[in-house]
């Protein structure tokens, strides 16, 4: 496990950002096979989505909007995770740990975003 997967993050635009470029290298070593050609598409775009509607939320001119790009955001993390799911591996077990790794951190992210919609969710008084 690389020094930086050890250390959490906790600037959430700072982590959504590192792990959209960890599974761009991710991607590069997958074998190159019709399917992990479309499901890299997916998985790179989903990934990236993350970070992009997090920050739109925290940008948002209403509290509707913010509550709005947060659950898109909490969606695509859950997207991310089943493209990185899907996609073939091969047989090197350094690629399969990097995959369960980042399927991991798709999943805490959705349980981060998700916390935080519950925060955002609640009846004002």
């Amino acid at each position: 496990m690389s020094e930086q997967t050890q250390a959490k993050v906790y600037d959430l635009e700072e982590r959504t950002l590192q792990f959209a470029r960890r599974v761009r290298l991710f991607v590069k070593s997958l074998p190159r096979t019709v399917g992990n050609f479309e499901d890299s598409k997916q998985v790179i775009r989903s990934s990236g989505s993350i970070e992009a509607n997090y920050i739109e939320a925290n940008e948002s001119l209403s509290a509707k909007d913010r509550v709005m790009r947060m659950k898109i955001a909490r969606k695509e993390a859950k997207e991310t995770r089943y493209w990185l799911r899907l996609v073939d591996v091969g047989t090197a077990e350094t690629t399969d740990l990097v995959c369960r790794e980042l399927i991991q951190e798709a999943s805490e992210l959705m349980n981060i975003l998700g916390a935080i919609l519950r925060k955002l969710d609640l009846p004002r008084e």
